[in-house]
């Protein structure tokens, strides 16, 4: 089900919102390309937005979290100091939301690792023109 109650709850505290549907990494580079800004993604927190089965491998799940699809899910930004309000909006629509990252000014997307360093993630989104 879209989560529209949530959507509805952050009205005035996200500064952006997307429905991914194409995948996150997808979905995301159409919001950061809007905004002229970038992200870091943090792989570990990113793969807790996906359960799968214990023979898939690390790699694999994140490829599943980041390049999947059709998942009516919200993708959002909100300012950090605005945290508390973001957790207050969630509690309300009874959704629960997690801090998968963070926009930086430079442009392009990192995904990184729970120590900050680099973790390849060369997967493609759904592309409808493709």
């Amino acid at each position: 089900m879209p989560p529209v109650a949530l959507a509805q709850s952050l009205r005035g505290i996200a500064t952006s919102a997307i429905d991914v549907s194409d995948g996150l990494l997808g979905d995301l580079r159409h919001v950061l390309a809007a905004s002229g800004v970038g992200a870091t993604l943090d792989a570990a927190a990113a793969r807790t937005l996906l359960a799968c089965a214990e023979h898939v491998d690390a790699a694999r799940h994140l490829e599943f979290v980041l390049a999947g699809g059709d998942d009516y899910e919200l993708l959002f930004t909100a300012p950090p100091a605005r945290r508390d309000a973001v957790a207050a909006a969630a509690a309300q629509a009874g959704t629960r939301v997690t801090r998968i990252g963070r926009i930086d000014a430079e442009r392009g997307v990192r995904v990184v690792d729970a120590g900050g360093r680099a973790v390849e993630a060369a997967f493609a989104s759904f592309d409808h023109f493709a």
